[in-house]
């Protein structure tokens, strides 16, 4: 009971973390039409489309999507008050970092698509073959995720690091109580991985300090968030997956 208790407050301090760096986001939006390094437009500047500003809002607000995505199939696949609102918090806090970012987009009036055919994470250096690779799908589907190549990954959906496969997602779609609690948590431990490479990306490369602000507030509280799904699976007796 005392650890249950432990892990609740846990879980509610950091979605109040969570709910404070969005607040501290949303009031720095108008500051991101200046700042970047781009084309002049009035008086301001702004990133151009293929700069690290622009490439971080169009591949996070992808990679935020299969998070939300993810969060809600496992809220109807378990009664666990601790997964669900671990779920809860991380739909509410992706979904409103997403519109964000799009709307960045938006006003700097980008594509939300790269252009030239560019793959995801080009813009990062290295084009990301540093952040968090390939995993294993546990015996669904025979190919690997995580990676990134050309525009459908590995055949199977997979776009950038860290991002779970179709089988993997139809899989734990298909999965129920402490079952899907696991794997949602093994696919959300990975997606947060792949999510804190880029990141720390932009928060050194972006030019606009209003994204380099999200973005740390993005590497912090993932952060937070892995040691907390990995104290939830030892308690499952099950672990992060290599």
């Amino acid at each position: 009971m005392e650890r249950r208790r432990t892990r609740r407050v846990r879980l509610a301090a950091g979605a109040a973390v969570v709910v404070a760096l969005l607040f501290a986001g949303a009031a720095t939006v108008a500051s991101a039409r200046g700042d970047g390094s781009g084309e002049e437009s009035g008086n301001t500047r702004v990133p151009v489309a293929s700069s690290a500003d622009a490439g971080f809002a169009r591949d996070m607000a992808v990679h935020h999507q299969q998070a939300v995505e993810m969060s809600f199939i496992v809220r109807d696949r378990t009664d666990d008050e601790d997964v669900r609102r671990l779920a809860y918090d991380i739909a509410n806090t992706q979904a409103n970092q997403r519109g964000m970012l799009l709307g960045w987009l938006d006003l700097w009036e980008l594509p939300k698509v790269a252009p030239g055919g560019e793959p995801p994470m080009a813009w990062m250096e290295g084009g990301g073959r540093h952040a968090h690779g390939g995993h294993h799908s546990d015996g669904d589907t025979s190919g690997s995720g995580g990676g990134h190549g050309d525009g459908d990954g590995d055949g199977d959906g997979v776009l950038m690091a860290g991002m779970a496969s179709r089988s993997e997602l139809a899989r734990l779609g298909r999965l129920d109580g402490e079952q899907a609690e696991v794997f949602f948590l093994q696919l959300m431990t990975d997606h947060h991985k792949g999510g804190v490479a880029m990141a720390e990306a932009c928060a050194s490369q972006c030019s606009v300090p209003a994204e380099r602000r999200l973005a740390q507030g993005m590497v912090e509280g993932q952060r937070s968030e892995l040691g907390l799904m990995r104290d939830m699976l030892a308690e499952r007796g099950a672990a992060p997956r290599s």
